[in-house]
């Protein structure tokens, strides 16, 4: 089956040659897309269109940790590889998504990730986390407020032998863990303290986050890379084992690059990737 856009055709995505599934699990980037507390806006500019050159030529001013984008371990750890160092097959593989239900600010902690997929994981998997944030992806709240992983999270990975977590929240660590709240050179919303104080029963953040992203930490130093701000239609591959492609540019100390993370079922097991035989 085809399908036609502005005119030109196209195989339709359920019904390829190949047989495969192709599974959008990216947040869309441009103009205007939601954006971390202190980065510049992303800037679109055409230097070429239909009217002026006959031709459609933009520039973009941004920076890579904007939309569904992946960490270099370089990103956080000084003297760690940058993304172009990084092995190609770390882009592409097995692995799980699974569904750890999580409202403001709450934790996701290595009890969480076993009781979600601990029979299931294997060596060497991806693991997407579905916590239904990427429902609230927009510009507010969902950077100060998101839940997010903490150090006994980050330790379970490691202890598995994961090889790439991506998450539908804003960041590697929980918000707080990070300059949105007291770390480096934050507080970036002060206004949070308070709050966070309240809602937490009296306990401070300082004194529940005394550490600068841990988990950034932890999964750099041990080769595991993070992919933030998954979204897409992240719920119709959730609970299931899938394919994953999402390779960044091949960027010269590069410390991180927005992909188009793509989960990829073949339910009739027909297709098979070529063997590299000369013709």
């Amino acid at each position: 089956m085809s399908i036609t856009i502005r005119g030109i055709e196209f195989q339709a995505n359920d019904d390829n040659d190949m047989g495969l599934e192709f599974v959008n699990l990216s947040h869309r980037f441009g103009y205007q897309c939601p954006n971390w507390p202190y980065f510049r806006d992303v800037q679109i500019e055409r230097m070429h269109y239909m009217a002026k050159s006959g031709v459609l030529s933009q520039t973009l001013t941004h920076t890579m940790h904007v939309t569904t984008h992946i960490d270099a371990p370089a990103h956080v750890v000084q003297g760690t590889p940058f993304i172009d160092e990084v092995p190609l097959p770390h882009f592409f593989g097995s692995g799980l998504v699974v569904s750890i239900p999580k409202k403001k600010w709450e934790q996701i902690t290595a009890d969480d990730l076993e009781k979600a997929c601990g029979h299931a994981i294997r060596k060497n998997d991806v693991l997407i986390i579905n916590t239904g944030w990427h429902k609230h992806y927009e510009d507010g709240d969902y950077f100060p407020y998101c839940p997010g992983l903490v150090s006994s999270a980050a330790e379970w990975m490691v202890e598995k032998g994961v090889k790439v977590v991506g998450h539908d929240t804003q960041a590697n660590d929980h918000p707080l863990a990070t300059a949105i709240g007291p770390q480096r050179n934050g507080p970036l919303l002060p206004h949070l303290e308070a709050e966070y104080k309240e809602w937490s029963g009296g306990i401070g953040w300082e004194e529940a986050f005394p550490e600068w992203e841990p988990v950034h930490n932890i999964l750099f130093n041990n080769g595991i890379l993070g992919i933030e701000n998954v979204g897409g239609d992240l719920d119709s591959v959730t609970g299931k084992r899938v394919t994953f492609a999402f390779f960044p540019w091949n960027w010269d100390r590069g410390d991180g690059c927005i992909i188009r993370l793509v989960a990829i079922t073949d339910k009739k097991q027909a297709y098979r990737i070529e063997a590299g035989e000369s013709f």
